[in-house]
């Protein structure tokens, strides 16, 4: 592991390496990750040709290229989560997996560097002739990122010298005084700063630095690479409307835009550019204030998978588990250059929402969209995709997750989520561990166990999240005075081996109502409890879940079930739903009174729904007085 320290960056993070989870939330879904889904993520990629593809290109096997031509980076996601599985649960069957991966992925390399299956197999004549659409640099990145992942867990170089050298080829071919460009779909960017840090090869730092700065600058080097004179485009799908720096509004494809945002951080951490940090912040401003679901999702169409305009937030959502998981990897890296308890609740309800929501409780079977209303009978989970990004993404998001719970500074240590885990750190040289004892999400109380050799002076900051009311700190069971730095509450003592923090979090169930100038949810309201949002299913209250209205004087309660869904905590209340007994069948006829009938309302966790087959499922519930 690189021990590169960015000098622009306020919080450095932990490895995931250095979390270990022991609790009743997280443990099993991580435990499912490793032994169902990235396993799983392996055999649906062999039986769609994308492994074979790499042996049929180094003439290993006979065959045309099969699958989509960005289908290399499948691979490599999936072996990137292998590598972060490795790294904290040894697994010979995966490591001999990923060992027979990374064989065939060096066979595949061309003599120059260049490596791409599809572009060797069948449009050898055509590399880098489209940098818009063919995603051969995306794909590019995402071998980077695998590469150091495996270095990392490893110490080995038989993927990072693969790496090296498809970079060293890019960087012969782009750059100052060589040819522009850019990629069509954002990734190598924040993998070459990752490739900088795990060799200190600064040409690798420098060229995700051009290709930023060459994105959205005339002239044009996508618009240089259409060759139909017909064809209509629009640069903003790509984020190449504008240079980086004078971008503000998020804009096109949601996947590509988050990459992009974390690789315009990534190159603020080691430069300083305030223009970039600038527009970042308003970037941030833009999104999560005006183009953002409740739940953490990202995109609200499918025509581009992208943004659109300004509360356009139909419940009929895109929303892709990519993008949500893109969204945490920006918002991660904006809390490391900022220390601000709102980057870090983003964080959380990214993932405890959007993200857990694309992966099915049986770890096999996914969303790509995640929207918050599925009508006329909804929508069967499905064990791949065509194009099967979102599988292998969830994976390797989740073998990192301990990445996410903590970050250290020169004053201590910052807890960003709270869950059953302990922590190992050291703060200027003293070894630190924290244990936290919760069962978050379903209770507000954590208690956090300070381990120290010997007495040592040091902050302990916790994230005070956005959703909680009220607050309650106390330390070895004595209130306690503490600091407000952003939204954390960072107690500095000289802590002693044994202390206790307490934290209470108020979680009553809450409704949450939109801006009114979000059309979709005008005169609506959503379940929220702690950091997780509701929703119904038709599985609990039957078909016609538009229908249900929540009365404001309807007494919410909430129940942990052990029976349902893995155990969770419910939602139930007295709702309302209009009696149509009546209706004459017709499709529009005078308006008359009519009357409701009352019903038992349950609501479940977001992340939880479709996982009792396809059935209708709403967030946004009809409001009244």
């Amino acid at each position: 592991m690189s021990n590169h320290c960015c000098k622009f960056r306020k919080l450095e993070p932990l490895p995931h390496t250095s979390v270990t989870f022991n609790d009743r939330f997280w443990s099993p879904r991580l435990k499912v990750n490793r032994e169902v889904t990235i396993p799983h993520n392996l055999k649906m990629i062999r039986e769609t040709g994308r492994l074979d593809n790499f042996l049929k290109a180094a003439g290993k096997m006979k065959g045309e290229f099969r699958g989509f031509f960005f289908n290399d980076s499948d691979v490599y996601k999936w072996m990137e989560a292998v590598a972060l599985s490795l790294a904290t649960h040894l697994d010979p069957k995966l490591e001999a997996d990923l060992n027979e991966a990374i064989d065939a992925v060096a066979a595949a390399q061309q003599p120059n560097g260049y490596l791409n299956t599809y572009f060797t197999l069948r449009e050898p004549d055509k590399r880098w002739t489209n940098t818009r659409l063919m995603h051969e640099l995306y794909c590019a990145g995402h071998l980077i990122e695998a590469a150091v992942a495996h270095f990392n867990a490893t110490g080995k170089r038989t993927l990072l010298n693969v790496a090296c050298r498809f970079a060293d080829c890019i960087d012969g071919i782009f750059g100052p005084g060589k040819r522009r460009g850019a990629p069509g779909h954002e990734e190598v960017e924040l993998a070459l700063v990752k490739l900088y840090h795990a060799t200190g090869e600064t040409r690798y730092l420098k060229l995700a630095q051009f290709f930023l700065d060459t994105r959205g600058t005339e002239p044009s080097t996508f618009l240089a690479e259409i060759t139909n004179p017909d064809e209509k485009w629009d640069p903003s799908v790509f984020q190449a409307h504008l240079p980086v720096r004078q971008q503000f509004e998020v804009v096109g494809h949601s996947v590509r835009a988050m990459y992009l945002y974390s690789a315009m951080a990534d190159v603020y951490a080691e430069t300083g550019d305030p223009l970039l940090l600038a527009a970042l912040d308003k970037l941030w401003a833009n999104m999560t204030g005006k183009r953002m679901y409740l739940t953490g999702g990202l995109g609200s169409t499918a025509r581009y998978e992208g943004f659109t305009s300004d509360f356009d937030l139909p419940n009929e959502a895109y929303a892709e588990t990519c993008a949500g998981i893109g969204c945490i990897f920006w918002n991660h890296r904006m809390l490391g250059l900022q220390a601000h308890s709102h980057f870090g609740d983003v964080i959380e309800n990214t993932l405890y929402n959007n993200v857990l929501s694309g992966v099915g409780l049986d770890g096999a079977s996914f969303f790509y969209e995640n929207p918050l209303r599925r009508r006329n009978g909804g929508k069967e989970r499905t064990p791949w995709y065509d194009c099967a990004c979102c599988p292998p993404n969830v994976a390797r998001l989740l073998a990192s997750l301990g990445e996410y719970v903590c970050s250290k500074s020169p004053e201590g240590l910052w807890i960003h989520l709270y869950a059953g885990c302990t922590i190992n750190a050291d703060v200027n040289g003293v070894p630190v561990k924290l244990t936290q004892k919760t069962d978050y999400p379903w209770s507000g109380s954590t208690e956090i166990t300070v381990s120290v050799k010997a007495a040592a002076e040091f902050a302990v900051c916790l994230r005070l999240p956005g959703w909680s009311r009220e607050q309650v700190i106390s330390v070895n069971g004595a209130p306690v005075q503490f600091a407000n730095s952003n939204g954390y509450a960072c107690i500095r003592r000289r802590w002693a081996d044994g202390d206790k923090i307490s934290l209470k979090l108020g979680m009553e169930p809450v409704r949450v109502e939109a801006n009114p100038h979000v059309e979709a949810d005008f005169a609506k309201v959503a379940l929220r409890r702690g950091p997780l949002v509701y929703c119904l299913e038709e599985a609990d209250n039957g078909r016609e879940l538009f229908a249900v209205t929540l009365p404001n004087n309807a007494q919410v309660k909430a129940e942990f079930k052990n029976d349902v869904l893995g155990g969770v905590v419910l939602l139930e209340a007295l709702a309302e739903m209009p009696d149509y007994s009546r209706w004459d069948g017709k499709l529009y006829r005078e308006a008359t009174a009519r009357g409701a009938s009352h019903h038992k309302m349950t609501a479940i966790p977001y992340c939880c729904w479709a996982n009792r087959g396809a059935g209708e499922m709403i967030v946004w519930l009809n409001s009244a007085e």
